[in-house]
């Protein structure tokens, strides 16, 4: 995810309490969602809820990088 951002991620982690939850957020619900498949202990709409909540949390990372390096010129 956002591999081009690495650095900016990295900053952001350190220094922006809002950026850190978003990120942690998704990261949880990818370590959630691989596990619950690898085992095969889910059903379908619990899994796709926890996507698309997981999908949601990335659209906001994404604006959250697009609008600081608006605010930063980057």
């Amino acid at each position: 995810m956002f591999h081009e951002d690495r650095e900016l991620i990295t900053k952001l982690k350190s220094t922006n309490a809002r950026f850190t939850s978003l990120f942690d957020k998704h990261n949880d619900l990818d370590e959630k969602i691989a596990e619950m498949q690898k085992g095969n202990v889910y059903n379908d709409a619990e899994v796709d809820a926890l996507k698309r909540e997981k999908l949601r949390l990335k659209d906001e990372i994404y604006a959250f990088l697009a609008e600081y390096k608006k605010e930063n010129n980057l």
